[in-house]
């Protein structure tokens, strides 16, 4: 019995077998054990990433939406930098997205601060959806100006608390 392989047609996209010219096969390959390769060790990582935010405390996921909050907008930053506007794009949306999240999990009855602290969220949201409609820098960068120091005073606060305090669903500082 003989083997076949595919080797794609050098026009089609890689991968792709519809056009491809069948060719044989020199001779059986014996495969070895591999190392996990490196969807392997994101699936690894994501995992890790997904438990320590299942485990975290509010007060932990918390400093965990702002750090990826800013770091999505300083690679936006950097891709509006480079003119790489799928990728601002995506990364704007993403920073979108953790603000809706923020916005969301404000409790007004609460905290006496939700009131302006939803205004702001707000208020950044609708410059990302400018930043990115318009390829506008300046706006990435005033949502940058305006949220880093939430964040330094987020983690903090975060420093303040007890680290093995359970706070229930919903926290001291308005936040659920």
């Amino acid at each position: 019995m003989k083997l076949i392989g595919i080797t794609p047609d050098a026009t089609d996209t890689p991968g792709t077998a519809a056009s491809a010219e069948v060719q044989p096969a020199a001779a059986p390959v014996a495969f070895a054990p591999q190392r996990p390769t490196v969807p392997a060790a994101v699936d690894r990582a994501a995992q890790l990433n997904r438990d320590a935010v299942l485990s975290a405390t509010p007060v932990r996921l918390l400093t965990m939406l702002y750090d990826r909050l800013l770091l999505d907008l300083g690679r936006a930053e950097q891709a509006q930098l480079a003119e790489n506007w799928p990728a601002a794009s995506d990364q704007l949306q993403h920073a979108q997205a953790i603000l809706t999240e923020l916005s969301g999990s404000l409790r007004l009855d609460v905290w006496d601060g939700a009131d302006g602290l939803l205004a702001l969220y707000t208020y950044v949201t609708n410059a990302l959806v400018l930043a990115n409609i318009h390829r506008d820098i300046a706006r990435t960068r005033e949502a940058i100006t305006l949220l880093e120091p939430l964040r330094a005073a987020w983690h903090d606060a975060a420093a303040i608390l007890p680290a093995q305090q359970s706070a229930p669903s919903t926290g001291a500082l308005g936040i659920a």
